[in-house]
């Protein structure tokens, strides 16, 4: 896509325009019928168009022409020429598209100048869309556990498939990795992926953000959903998105086609949709949030993204890959996690989940004093045992209880936070509190513990029937 596209039915003005162009370092192709032309676009796209209005003996004029390569190539830029130019055929041309209108004899210098910007202006939108697709590159998917390894078994299953996917989890679990990665092992990796932020969209925006939007002043301004043509479009916490624009959404669905905002010609596009959200839908839709007949055509195919809780035992791991990438990212320190810190962070409470476990781990490298060890006194102080000259202060509910009850809670809050910790693996978990195996078990049995699988994970729980 190098060249440029001259159009018009007078012989000596198009090879004129093609001569002066090629003196400045242009490749130039002619043509002189609307069918010419259209051949010339579908063969291959041109870098941009010179495109004259009256065509002698065409089926299209040439807004006709301006309509139809703006409807399927909105990225190639078309410079309208008329000799016949007035304020109404000017305003029509830059609705429907156009870059820019100039009136027949034109100025050579003129003509140039705006072809220089043209073609400028269509750099930075090509970069800028192919910056897009550099940052849909998936994000690696990091873990070994039992629950991490069901997920990425559900996700290759759907990576080959054109079916609508919805990932349902807590927020900051990874939804959105995983949808990258079901992109990068698709069909459709050489396409875009677009992420649509249902929550971060004011609302009385939401259409045109989607659907982009045509005006007299600034022409045809493609939406997220044209972007998206040929590739995914991803829509992040799909509840937030306003009532009103999800019946057009849901029409978008089934055609595959819609209408810019300000707009009346439709836009094909191939699209694969994958939705995510951290909501309970049904119960949106009971309370008249979200439309039913929309939640059926995303939730073809749900996949639950594990919380961070439900994966403990991956929690080593991507902390190094965190630190790893911050190290190349930023130049923070390359430490390595003592023994105490995994113990630690294992065992922690993470409602914000691997975002949260992210945001620590920078936290820590950027205010660590050192290139050793990460150690567990260097996490945040609220999220560390509280002690007192070196003794652990007891919270005021086991402060209060009998010493033979106080005892119980806390092996039965000991022994459950160290199971999960290890995945459920009692083998593991005896070893690490030094216990025999039977011997736990026979504690587990005592203190009412039991485990059970969840989210393909084994989880360790308080059995109230048995207590």
């Amino acid at each position: 896509m190098g060249d440029i596209l001259i159009v018009d039915d007078e012989r000596d003005i198009r090879e004129l325009v093609s001569d002066i162009l090629e003196d400045e370092g242009y490749s130039t192709r002619l043509a002189g019928t609307s069918d010419e032309a259209m051949k010339e676009v579908t063969s291959e796209r041109p870098a941009l168009m010179i495109l004259d209005i009256w065509l002698k003996d065409s089926q299209m004029d040439g807004i006709d022409i301006l309509k139809a390569v703006k409807r399927d190539y909105p990225e190639v830029p078309i410079v309208i020429i008329s000799g016949h130019g007035n304020v109404e055929i000017a305003v029509a041309a830059i609705k429907q598209g156009a870059y820019d209108f100039i009136e027949k004899p034109f100025n050579i210098d003129q003509l140039l100048v705006v072809i220089r910007r043209a073609m400028e202006a269509s750099r930075l939108r090509n970069e800028n869309i192919e910056l897009k697709r550099q940052d849909s590159k998936a994000t690696e998917m990091i873990g070994q556990s039992a629950a991490f390894r069901g997920l990425v078994s559900n996700l290759d299953k759907v990576t080959k498939s054109n079916g609508r996917v919805m990932l349902c989890g807590p927020a900051g679990s990874g939804k959105e990795v995983a949808a990258r990665y079901i992109h990068a092992n698709s069909n459709r990796a050489s396409g875009p992926f677009v992420t649509v932020n249902c929550a971060g969209v004011e609302p009385e925006r939401m259409e045109e953000v989607l659907f982009g939007r045509e005006s007299a002043e600034r022409g045809v301004e493609p939406g997220l959903l044209e972007q998206a043509n040929g590739g995914i479009v991803y829509f992040d916490e799909v509840a937030d998105m306003p009532l009103g624009t999800q019946s057009k959404i849901l029409r978008v669905l089934v055609d595959q086609r819609f209408a810019r905002v300000g707009g009346s010609d439709n836009v094909n596009v191939d699209l694969r949709v994958i939705s995510s959200t951290s909501k309970d839908l049904e119960a949106e839709i009971a309370e008249g949030r979200f439309r039913q007949e929309l939640y059926h055509r995303l939730n073809v195919v749900p996949i639950a993204v594990p919380s961070l809780s439900e994966r403990r035992e991956d929690i080593p791991e991507l902390a190094g890959y965190f630190i790893n990438g911050f190290n190349q990212s930023q130049g923070l320190p390359l430490r390595s996690l003592a023994d105490d810190a995994v113990a630690l962070m294992q065992t922690m409470r993470w409602p914000g989940n691997v975002r949260q476990l992210k945001n620590l781990i920078e936290r820590v490298l950027i205010l660590g004093d050192g290139t050793g060890p990460i150690e567990a006194r260097e996490l945040p102080g609220d999220e560390t045992p509280t002690q007192d000259e070196g003794r652990v202060v007891l919270s005021g509910a086991l402060a209060t209880l009998p010493l033979r009850e106080a005892r119980e809670a806390f092996e039965r809050e000991y022994l459950l936070t160290q199971i999960n910790r290890f995945g459920g693996n009692i083998s593991r978990t005896a070893s690490f509190v030094g216990m025999e195996r039977s011997a736990l078990h026979r504690k587990l049995k005592s203190l009412g513990v039991v485990t059970s699988n969840k989210a393909g994970n084994r989880v360790a729980r308080v059995d109230e029937m048995g207590s």
